[in-house]
């Protein structure tokens, strides 16, 4: 079964998209955020990125 990428219903802190990249990655969740964080405080482009995946990914079924 192919793997896809969907914003993830149960780890839903925003809009899923960080829980759905660590559903799909098959990490934690909080390390992804945590991640996400310091990409948005190191170059800003964390939040466009995170918009444009919010509009992007689709909820998981």
């Amino acid at each position: 079964m192919e793997k896809r990428l969907y914003r993830s219903r149960q780890n839903r802190t925003l809009a899923g998209v960080c829980g759905g990249i660590a559903e799909y990655l098959g990490w934690d969740p909080t390390l992804v955020r945590v991640a996400w964080i310091v990409l948005t405080l190191l170059g800003g482009s964390g939040i466009l990125i995170y918009l444009i995946l919010w509009l992007v990914m689709p909820e998981s079924p």
